[in-house]
């Protein structure tokens, strides 16, 4: 059995997949697109403050609290690479590819959540 220690030390070597998701309502198709360091986690926080009733975005939750956790997907819509490079600043490589896909698929007004 390992040590305290030695858990956290073997978590800090992990590594999370980093990127661009986004949670689609398969009802009308409306989007909300985000980035995340640790693309296996954010669905559940996301899915909790949904299923709680306090998610930051109005209009999703709303939604969510109509239709139900079964009328919503989760995709992961682009994932950045680690590399050696340990100066690299991935939180803002994550805000730029998610501003990327946001011009790029436009998920506004009807189309999104945001």
């Amino acid at each position: 059995m390992k040590s305290r220690k030695e858990l956290i030390a073997d978590y800090k070597q992990k590594k999370f997949k980093m990127g661009v998701f986004q949670i689609r309502n398969t009802f009308n198709n409306k989007v909300f697109i985000e980035g995340s360091a640790n693309l296996d986690s954010i669905w559940n926080r996301h899915r909790m403050q949904l299923n709680f009733g306090n998610h930051p975005n109005a209009a999703l939750q709303k939604e969510w609290n109509e239709s139900g956790e079964s009328n919503f997907t989760y995709e992961i819509i682009a994932e950045l690479n680690e590399t050696e490079d340990k100066a690299k600043d991935y939180n803002r490589e994550i805000k730029l590819l998610e501003d990327l896909y946001i011009a790029e698929l436009r998920p506004f007004g009807e189309k999104a959540y945001h």
